[in-house]
């Protein structure tokens, strides 16, 4: 029989943990985490990572596998994805991959462009300028040096337009000219399956989330990890509007408020991102049936 994975992907809050879950127990197999935030072991409230039970329920790959000192990206998660989807299909005919960080499904799917060198100490410095000065000015400084990005990349998106900005600064070229889009094939048989709701629905889903986060404890993890704070690993939702809470610039009303905003709008990028993808089939949460369906399975 042919090698199957089948790659659950959806916005934040959506409920693709659950539905992975249960599709993985049906198929007796595994699951590959594809989070950018949930492979760091010292978060774990403000990533909504899956419950100690959940874990042990079903293996899942790339989970606490990192610390936050680590260097992760797209690169090292098609590395490490490749190497564990081997593994499962070692054992199994079908995998399962489920998460919301588009860049790093895209690199298990389709291979990534080329890897431009970074001249050392530049990400660190745009962190420290994107921190004092906000995202007006990142959004100015890409406009102004890699204008090709800025008229048609995700300009509201603080890593992408600070990776932008270290291509340019580091090689002299558009982020875009790196950009071919060449797809690798690979060796197994990828079945994309979205999950949607409607927005109302999504965002109320989303700010009982937060109100959860809350009630949880993330300020109190928020203040363990403050002084890692300028690591490209916490500059996301959730910690930095906590930071600021601890350092006396924020409400905890505001900084809740901020939560939900800034979530409901990553929400939205994520659909956004992954609406691109035509071969994508979408579905409702819960429903493994028809994903089951459209896996010939």
């Amino acid at each position: 029989m042919s090698k199957t994975c089948i790659v659950i992907v959806g916005p934040t809050a959506v409920g693709k943990t659950a539905c992975a879950i249960d599709l993985a127990k049906i198929l007796g197999t595994k699951i590959i985490s594809a989070d950018s935030r949930q492979c760091y072991r010292e978060l774990n409230i403000g990533v909504a990572k899956p419950t100690e039970q959940e874990l042990r329920s079903v293996h899942h790959y790339f989970i606490n596998s990192h610390s936050i000192h680590d260097e992760v990206n797209a690169a090292v998660f098609e590395k490490f994805a490749l190497a564990a989807v081997d593994e499962i299909f070692g054992e199994h005919d079908t995998a399962v991959m489920v998460g919301g960080t588009g860049l790093y499904i895209n690199a298990f799917c389709n291979g990534l462009d080329e890897i431009p060198v970074i001249v050392p100490g530049i990400r660190e410095g745009l962190i420290k300028s994107y921190q004092e000065y906000g995202l007006d000015w990142l959004q100015e400084q890409v406009k102004n040096k890699d204008f090709d990005y800025f008229d048609d990349g995700e300009i509201l998106n603080p890593q992408r337009l600070m990776r932008a900005l270290e291509v340019k600064l580091s090689t002299g070229r558009s982020i875009k000219t790196f950009q071919t889009h060449q797809k690798n094939n690979r060796p197994f048989s990828i079945i994309r399956v979205g999950i949607e709701l409607p927005r109302a629905d999504l965002y109320h889903r989303i700010d009982q989330r937060v109100d959860e986060m809350i009630n949880n404890g993330l300020e109190e993890e928020a203040k363990k990890l403050i002084d890692f704070q300028q690591l490209n690993s916490l500059n996301t939702v959730g910690y930095q509007e906590m930071f600021s809470l601890i350092e006396g610039k924020s409400t905890l009303s505001n900084a809740i408020d901020r939560i939900k905003k800034n979530t409901h709008h990553y929400a939205k990028r994520q659909l956004t991102w992954f609406k691109k993808d035509t071969g994508t089939r979408w579905v409702i949460p819960g429903d493994c049936s028809q994903i089951l369906e459209f896996a010939g399975l």
